[in-house]
């Protein structure tokens, strides 16, 4: 077996992004809106804002190649596609015709281009079973995911585009915007408070605003979902439309999916919904992605994941084990979506298989060498992407310990490195039409030393990257045979931008001896057409027995709950609901000892 941990352990590159509202640079690192394919046996990765392509030969380990200059790499979701034995390129850029290009060679090319005859926002390109094409786009809070022919030789459109799928979030709980689907749309009196007052606080006339920017910056204020990042799949005769909701910045940002017998339709939402949904855990969500199939026939989908604290587009990439059912409905398995997939090599018969390993982080006892106040060290082990611990200077005698309490047999560490604002000039030069903006485009190092201990005095190497020439900052470790110790400690840190070191998560996984958690008691109400509570009510029970964290589990049959929320909160609200559905539900409880699976129950 090989083992991966989201987000995809490749290097992130920087973002200068030009922040007019706020008349500044922010810097961040950022990947997103993947478009994964296989091809001449490997398999590639398109994702925004990367200058490049990402390369495995196994799904777990993967190689950043950069990509000509003369493809379009500042422009948002690029889209790729296998036609014939070509591969067809494209991304996003509104108001400009968009150009296409294909190569036989991925990485070293030529590419062809192939002159654009309209524009379009998160494309995706479709080859059927006969060879016609078919392309579907869309990006927006107000106009729907479009689908038109093309011929295949021009690639352009043969007939009028199709309104394929527009948002419902009244309907489809999952499609509402806000942290875990929190807020429906606006109603025009509230939108036109909200943008009277934003102008206001710009200090610029509305008479001064171009016409043209006003539904923009009022699309700001609606609540409405963006419906986006379209992906077309054919299964069996039926024709699978994927597309994301809500908005990349909240934890709810994931896919849905709707069925046709006809590539443009009409298409009806599926049984299954939502289909790529991550909201929980240490880095949540999975929107705007992609489905592929392996070289062994398993499924695979990629998505975005999200940080968003230096900003909304502050992300990431993950990847999951997805399948078509005995009865078609497309499904993926998050249930414990950031910790680490065993990847075999050959076919997978059950994607719903437990995690081999545990978490053996959460909330454990850490100290540091020095810290910021507000970014205390125990913020690593707390699972939560948006905070860190900072220390105090950029010195490599700074370092990090982690008590996780006993000793136990560790089989993976992620290590995630944070960036707190950083205040440097540009490297290069701002460039763009959609978003302005600095790709770096400098190789970057991150570097540390990793030590275990048994009794907090003496430290063994568990990895020593102290001269390392990559730049993870997500990085995960691996020791399939385990190894044992107590005291995990993180130092010799050098980071880009010279940057006082940042840690998010020091996340350690693997096995221990112990008691598995109580079974769940818990109540369920459902709240409204699109919402549930969901309560754990386990009585006094020994610490050995105590639950560490909670996985809701839901689907609309008892035996596919193929929804899932992670949380160590004992009351949850679900709001990702279909409206006039009934449910099953499950609560599974875990600790670092292993998982104890709830009872199922039907909600109304």
């Amino acid at each position: 077996m090989k083992y991966y941990c989201n987000p995809i352990n490749i290097n992130y590159r920087y973002q200068f992004n030009a922040d007019q509202r706020k008349n500044k640079i922010s810097i961040c690192r950022e990947a997103a809106d993947p478009s994964m394919i296989s091809f001449k046996g490997k398999y590639f990765i398109f994702a925004s804002m990367t200058l490049g392509v990402w390369v495995s030969d196994d799904l777990v380990h993967w190689e950043n190649h950069k990509l000509s200059s003369e493809l379009p790499l500042y422009d948002y979701a690029p889209d790729v596609r296998v036609m014939g034995e070509y591969v067809y390129f494209c991304a996003s850029r509104r108001g400009e015709n968009c150009d296409r290009y294909r190569t036989k060679d991925i990485i070293n090319g030529p590419y062809e281009k192939i002159e654009g005859t309209f524009d379009y926002w998160d494309p995706n390109l479709f080859v059927d079973d006969d060879g016609r094409v078919y392309f579907y786009w869309g990006c927006s809070n107000e106009t729907p995911i479009w689908g038109v022919e093309l011929n295949p030789e021009t690639m352009e459109p043969m007939g009028e585009k199709r309104e394929l799928i527009s948002g419902n979030p009244k309907k489809y709980g999952y499609e509402r915007v806000g942290e875990d689907n929190s807020r429906l749309p606006k109603s025009e009196a509230e939108i036109e408070a909200a943008f009277q007052h934003f102008v206001k606080a710009q200090g610029t006339p509305i008479e001064q605003i171009p016409p043209q920017y006003v539904p923009l910056i009022k699309g700001m204020f609606t609540d409405k979902p963006y419906i986006e990042g379209a992906w077309m799949d054919k299964r069996q005769g039926k024709y699978y439309l994927q597309y994301a909701f809500a908005g990349t910045q909240y934890n709810t940002y994931g896919d849905g999916v709707y069925v046709s017998d006809s590539p443009l339709g009409p298409f009806v939402l599926a049984e299954n919904n939502p289909y790529s949904y991550h909201p929980g855990g240490f880095m949540p969500g999975a929107g705007h992605g992609s489905t592929m199939e392996d070289l062994f026939g398993n499924i695979w989908h990629t998505a975005t994941m999200r940080i968003s604290v230096n900003h909304d587009f502050e992300r990431r990439v993950g990847i999951w084990k997805a399948a078509y059912d005995e009865d078609g409905e497309l499904c993926c398995n998050q249930r414990y979506g950031d910790w680490p997939i065993a990847v075999g090599d050959g076919k997978d018969d059950d994607i719903w298989a437990n995690p081999e390993w545990m978490l053996l982080s959460y909330g454990k006892r850490v100290s540091a060498s020095s810290y910021v106040e507000g970014k205390e060290p125990n913020l690593v082990c707390n699972e939560n992407v948006q905070n860190w611990w900072q220390a105090k200077t950029n010195h490599t005698d700074e370092w990090l310990l982690m008590d996780l309490g006993k000793e136990v047999d560790v089989r993976g560490i992620q290590v995630n490195f944070a960036d707190d604002e950083i205040m440097i000039p540009v490297p290069g030069e701002i460039r763009g039409t959609t978003q302005a903006r600095y790709i770096e485009e400098a190789e970057l190092k991150t570097q540390y030393l990793l030590e275990g201990s048994l009794d907090g005095e003496e430290f063994f190497v568990l990895e020593d990257k102290r001269e390392s020439s990559s730049d993870l900052s997500h990085d995960f470790l691996v020791w399939e045979k385990g190894v044992k110790t107590r005291f995990v400690k993180i130092s010799h840190m050098k980071v880009p931008y010279d940057q006082n070191p940042c840690i998010s998560g020091l996340r350690v996984f693997g096995k221990c001896g112990g008691e598995l958690p109580q079974q769940a008691n818990y109540t369920i109400e459902r709240i409204s057409a699109i919402d549930m509570n969901v309560q754990i009510l386990n009585p006094e029970i020994s610490s050995t027995a105590e639950p560490v964290g909670y996985n809701i589990l839901w689907g609309q049959d008892k035996d596919k709950l193929y929804h899932s929320y992670l949380t160590y909160e004992p009351v949850k609200r679900i709001g990702a609901l279909v409206e006039g559905k009934s449910y099953f539900v499950r609560v599974d409880t875990f600790n670092q000892c292993g998982i104890t699976e709830g009872k199922v129950q039907f909600v109304e």
